[in-house]
């Protein structure tokens, strides 16, 4: 399980970017993916999964 936070999320849209506290790195999650409803900055817990264009952060749910 990883953790970062939410840099972006529309929910109107349905999506937005988490950024990994370890690596730094910028993961995709989709409305899909959420375990319950996020906000940008919140601290949440996720997996990866390999999605069309790359990982994408799925079972997100806030820490």
């Amino acid at each position: 399980m990883n953790k970062g936070t939410v840099k972006f999320y529309n929910n109107l849209k349905g999506f937005g970017f988490i950024k990994d506290d370890d690596s730094s790195k910028e993961y995709y999650v989709n409305s899909s993916g959420l375990k319950e409803n996020i906000q940008e900055n919140d601290k949440v817990s996720f997996d990866l999964e390999e999605g069309k264009k790359g990982l994408n952060a799925v079972n997100v749910k806030r820490s």
